[in-house]
């Protein structure tokens, strides 16, 4: 499997970067941004993004790929990626496998109609950005609220995109859950069917539930058990992959974070045992 960090990470906001650098927790192994909040970054904030990545690998998960959408790439945004991701010596970088804008950003993630021409159509634009970016990308499911009209499956479109782009994949265990429970399906199923050779590394984080049949994601409470038992199957499944724990709202002090931190790497280890033992 392709993995390019180890262990477990954190995402890193604003609010948690003092906490971070005063006390360097020793659970976390890697550390993510999203590079279109950094770039061209300077000043006191800019001295805090180095101070971190001279202590942890820094991954980069993007924002605004736009993969799916139908205005050209944005080739300015592009070269500033890639020269941010040299800088910090980024070693891996990911988007969502998705739309959010046409010549405008939605700031939104919105699903690509699972068709053979739209599998195509976003392998090409993938290619096309692994060839500014000079690297293979990893490409993220992501939760959605309504499926738009297709010819195949979500891990069916999934699979055929990674395929035909030939670029990695960035497995997020919540939006799998998230999206079992709105669109009926069952998500050990879906991660059985995961290209886990693609694997770069995952997401594990909360959500909200709206009602039994409709969850949304928001990244702003604590994982659930049902999320955290998804995980343990897919490292039972496929053996210990980096994981990294997302918090985007509500985010309580970093002690509380490192709890669910602690989890993730306790699962690993357990993961790790149990494979030892077979």
């Amino acid at each position: 499997m392709a993995y390019q960090v180890k262990g477990a990470g954190l995402g890193l906001k604003q609010e948690l970067m003092s906490a971070v650098l005063e006390t360097e927790p020793e659970q976390i192994s890697f550390v993510e941004v999203a590079p279109e909040n950094w770039i061209h970054v300077g000043g006191a904030r800019g001295k805090s993004l180095r101070a971190i990545t001279e202590r942890y690998p820094l991954v980069c998960h993007g924002l605004s790929l736009n993969i799916g959408g139908p205005a050209p790439l944005d080739q300015d945004l592009l070269n500033h990626i890639r020269d941010f991701l040299r800088q910090h010596h980024v070693s891996i970088y990911t988007d969502h496998l998705s739309y959010c804008g046409d010549h405008g950003q939605l700031y939104d993630l919105m699903p690509i109609p699972f068709t053979e021409e739209a599998v195509y159509y976003v392998a090409n634009r993938i290619r096309q950005v692994q060839d500014v970016l000079e690297r293979r990308i990893g490409m993220e499911n992501v939760s959605a609220y309504a499926m738009p009209l297709g010819e195949m499956t979500e891990i069916e479109f999934l699979n055929a995109v990674l395929e035909e782009a030939d670029c990695g994949f960035h497995l997020d265990m919540n939006n799998i859950f998230v999206n079992a429970i709105n669109h009926r399906f069952d998500p050990y199923e879906y991660l059985r069917q995961i290209p886990a050779e693609r694997i770069l590394y995952a997401h594990i984080a909360g959500h909200f539930q709206e009602s039994p049949d409709l969850r949304i994601d928001t990244h702003g409470e604590d994982v659930l058990p049902e999320v955290w038992n998804l995980l343990t199957a897919a490292y039972q499944q496929y053996g210990v992959f980096p994981t990294l724990l997302e918090r985007d709202f509500n985010i309580p002090p970093l002690m509380t974070l490192l709890s669910e931190v602690d989890q993730i790497r306790n699962l690993q280890q357990q993961a790790g045992e149990c494979a030892h033992v077979a």
